[in-house]
Order: structure tokens, then sequence, then C-alpha cells
């Protein structure tokens, strides 16, 4: 068996951690940057689940294993009727560490099962990084029209 492929991404946002916390974890703040439906429960065992937008509008959906607030986030992720990535089967991993009168947003999305999914799925996080640092500083990143 080969190892899994990794995605891993930072971006440093304009905005304190509990601010961007919140953003990761309060569903109408979540649909500010990404998805047109979202269902947290921020507790380990919690569910995730989220709507795309665009030509793959499909349902992601994980639970949380770690949430400790304004610090950490861990959660599967995979997507409903995935075949390739199924519920639960990768593992995302968010670090909010203070720095520079902000917050740097540090994210491993582990578990992915090829190089093509690992590309796929870095494409959407950067896509969605950038949404997310202009949504958690206070801007409009507009309509969401996917990747």
């Amino acid at each position: 068996m080969t190892e899994p492929f990794i995605v891993r991404r930072e971006t440093q946002i304009a905005a304190p951690r509990a601010t961007v916390f919140a953003y990761l974890t309060d569903p109408e703040k979540i649909l500010s940057w990404m998805g047109s439906d979202a269902t947290t429960e921020p507790h380990p065992g919690g569910l995730y689940l989220l709507k795309g937008i665009g030509p793959r509008s499909g349902v992601a959906r994980g639970a949380f294993r770690e949430v400790v607030p304004v610090h950490r986030l861990a959660y599967t992720f995979g997507w409903e009727g995935g075949q390739e990535v199924p519920p639960g089967s990768s593992l995302i991993e968010i670090d909010l560490i203070e720095r520079d009168g902000g917050t740097l947003l540090r994210m491993t999305h582990s578990g992915l099962p090829s190089e093509a999914q690992a590309a796929a799925h870095a494409t959407g996080w950067a896509h969605y990084m950038e949404r997310l640092t202009t949504a958690a500083a206070g801007g409009d990143p507009g309509p969401d029209m996917g990747v």
C-alpha cells in the first residue's frame, strides 16, 4: 500500500484567532466564504456537513475529532457518494497561531488516496483559503462560484 497523499496550506489572516475560529465552526459564517448549506456540531464526535457550490456541488461529511476553541480543529472528511474519498476517509487538521497582530492558519489535509485527489483538493483549498482570509478579515469575498 502506498502512503496517502497530503495537502498543506498556510494563510495569514488579519483577524484574531477567535474570529477565525468562528469562521471555521459557525454555519452562518462558513457560508460567507464556502458552500450553500452547512451543519456543524463542533465537539468531538460532532457532525461536519457542507454542501458545495458549482459544478462539483457535492456534500462533504465528517466528524469532529478535536475541538480546542481558538487554537485547533481536527475533523474527518469525505464526499457522500464518493468512491475515492468517502465520508470520514481523510483528516483535516487546522491550527490557529497568533502572529503579527492576526492569525496564521496552518492546515493539513491527510489521508487522500491519490495524486489526482491531492491535486483536486489542493485546488479547492487554495480557492477557499483565499476566500476565508478575506471574509474573516471583514471583507466580502463575493459570491462563491465553486472550483
